[in-house]
């Protein structure tokens, strides 16, 4: 289930490259205990919609039969994807969703969790991390104004308990929130109006691409200027940094996967580099962040499928996702160590957008004290 089409499409871009990849990888069928078994992926487009996403997830389990459901690309997709496999009893894993959105937006309880779905990435603690990493390395008043909109990521981000605010205070920022915006808001004045009365310097949020857009050009426009922006999902893609023209140079967000990743897939044997580049090289297009989790995420359900003890059996596949411990193309994937037992975390640097020589920008790792193991490309820079 993937957002092919509306605002989230921008994860979907890269999934009829991965899917090319893998179906040519499948096309003799895989081997499961010893005896091969075709294997069909069949691919839905939730339209960006998690009203569409619950629906169409439903046909696959009821109509089409599915033994795994595999999906992504935000909580608006990933999370009424998982409720309905949850509901029905068919094993799904997810991805490129913070886990505490995917998990405590969903009514799970630490001490039980889920029985049916299983998400691998890393949370808002790991966020939180790499955000204040990188501010550290640039002089701030320490006074963060948030820009989070109404929808499951903001609300989890901005969570009084369990998002950005009581660690950033712990940490010693002030923080600034003039409360959730609707998403497609056309006018941030009342925002900026807030920040720059604030004497905001650094910016923290999670809009989408067009809200983000919106806000940054009304910001430049009303002559505020902060030292530091540092947005999750409206950074995420090279179409919506170039749409922002020059004023993207220095915009920061959190890294989940770049071509330098000292890691290689467990299917193909390529490494992030070559991997990226083969991708570059046929789509003609830059290479994005979801391309290594769309492709760790069969990398992921082929592994399942092969340990599975009876694949007629969807409480053996759900039980073969559990014991899972698969070195891929975004790091190691495996279940059991928490923080709750249906997340297994995954690495995450910090990232910063620079003016580039091949692409009209680059995004590069800037800090790695959360991941050492990826190397640090260049240091950070403040906003011009």
């Amino acid at each position: 289930m993937t957002p092919q089409t509306g605002p989230l499409a921008g994860f979907g871009e890269v999934d009829r490259f991965v899917l090319s990849g893998i179906n040519n990888l499948l096309k003799s069928g895989i081997m499961i205990g010893g005896k091969s078994y075709p294997v069909e992926v069949i691919v839905k487009d939730s339209q960006s919609n998690p009203n569409r996403a619950a629906e169409v997830a439903a046909e696959l389990i009821l109509k089409s039969k599915i033994d795994l459901m595999v999906v992504g690309s935000t909580p608006e997709n990933a999370n009424p994807v998982s409720d309905q496999c949850e509901l029905n009893g068919v094993p799904c894993i997810s991805t490129t969703t913070p886990w505490q959105p995917w998990f405590f937006t969903r009514g799970g309880k630490p001490d039980k969790g889920f029985e049916w779905t299983y998400h691998f990435f890393w949370g808002l603690e790991d966020i939180i991390a790499v955000f204040t990493n990188m501010w550290k390395d640039v002089p701030t008043n320490k006074v963060v104004g948030l820009l989070f909109a109404n929808d499951g990521d903001g609300n989890a981000w901005g969570d009084p308990e369990r998002g950005l605010p009581p660690v950033l205070k712990k940490k010693g920022y002030k923080i600034v929130d003039p409360g959730r915006y609707q998403n497609s808001q056309a006018d941030f004045s009342a925002q900026i109006s807030a920040f720059k009365k604030a004497n905001v310097e650094i910016i923290a949020g999670v809009p989408t691409p067009p809200d983000f857009k919106n806000f940054w050009t009304q910001a430049k426009q009303q002559g505020f200027k902060p030292k530091v922006v540092s947005v999750g999902k409206a950074l995420a893609f090279p179409a919506s940094v170039e749409a922002l023209g020059d004023s993207a140079d220095g915009l920061t967000q959190e890294l989940w996967w770049s071509p330098n990743r000292p890691y290689k897939s467990s299917l193909t044997g390529q490494s992030a580099q070559q991997f990226s580049d083969a991708y570059e090289a046929e789509s003609k297009k830059q290479w994005t962040q979801p391309l290594g989790y769309a492709h760790a995420l069969f990398e992921v359900a082929i592994d399942v499928l092969k340990r599975t003890k009876d694949v007629n059996d969807k409480a053996s596949i759900r039980d073969a996702i559990t014991t899972t411990k698969l070195n891929t193309i975004i790091g190691s994937v495996a279940w059991g160590s928490g923080p709750v037992k249906n997340v297994a975390k995954t690495p995450l640097v910090g990232g910063q957008w620079v003016k580039g020589k091949k692409h009209k920008y680059d995004l590069i790792v800037v800090n790695n004290e959360t991941s050492p193991d990826i190397p640090v490309q260049a240091k950070i820079k403040p906003l011009p």
